[in-house]
């Protein structure tokens, strides 16, 4: 589903991701781990389109990616959920998470502005698709209220229920579990294994190591902007340069 090959970005003289290669499989649940400022944000910016490479491609589907914006590659089906909670004052819950499907309408601009069947038909398609989306993470209850007034939980999830809208075929997580209290963390897992039942490739960034173990089919762990380890949860837990990058000592101490 992506291939990664060489990635890597530079901010004045200093690396936020060196020549990284990775390969996500089509419905694999990826864990991407590391440090503070190891370049895991970056990664995923990368990949979504807000940030252009130095060097390095990416691939996704068969398909290069290298020189598309964010709103091309977000209509092939790459969807992400950003670490800040971020809604659209002003409009409702519902409203928000139909944003998300914005990249696939069809209606131009003319056929909005006169209201023509065409117009009308997507839009009751993408409120379907927005109401069931929100059943899926839990805020049916909330369609209408402004969604500035949700907390901060809710308003994580609303994220999620936005991407979910644009019925992605990768769905990228960046730290979703940050400032959610633990039974919200309980059922985010639970969303989020769900969702890997489902057949969706799913990218997950996020500090609780013990959440990304218990989720992912396998997991790249990222430090100073290098790949130092891949593979099985169980691989990476035991691996000492993993514990070297955490605990700040060197790995044969």
């Amino acid at each position: 589903m992506l291939t990664i090959e060489g990635l890597s970005r530079h901010f004045g003289g200093v690396y936020a991701l060196r020549d990284v290669d990775m390969a996500v499989a089509r419905g694999e649940l990826r864990g991407v781990i590391g440090p503070n400022g190891a370049g895991k944000s970056t990664l995923f910016h990368l990949i979504a389109g807000h940030l252009r490479a130095d060097h390095g491609g990416v691939t996704f589907a068969g398909r290069r990616l290298d020189r598309l914006p964010a709103h091309r590659r977000a209509a092939l089906g790459i969807a992400i959920v950003f670490q800040e909670a971020r809604v659209f004052r002003g409009m409702t819950v519902r409203e928000n998470v139909m944003v998300g499907a914005h990249a696939a309408t069809r209606a131009g601009f003319w056929t909005a502005a006169l209201r023509l069947p065409a117009h009308a038909r997507e839009e009751r398609l993408i409120r379907a698709r927005a109401d069931a989306a929100l059943a899926r993470v839990g805020l049916d209850g909330w369609a209408d209220r402004p969604a500035e007034t949700l907390p901060l939980g809710r308003q994580r999830s609303l994220q999620l229920a936005r991407a979910l809208c644009a019925e992605p075929r990768l769905l990228l997580l960046d730290e979703p579990a940050s400032g959610l209290r633990a039974a919200e963390r309980e059922a985010l897992a639970g969303l989020i294994a769900d969702l890997r039942r489902t057949g969706l490739t799913i990218m997950l960034v996020e500090h609780d190591v013990g959440l990304v173990t218990r989720l992912a089919d396998r997991i790249t762990v990222l430090d100073l902007g290098r790949v130092i380890a891949e593979g099985t949860p169980e691989q990476v837990r035991g691996d000492p340069r993993v514990v070297a990058a955490y605990l700040g000592e060197e790995a044969g101490s």
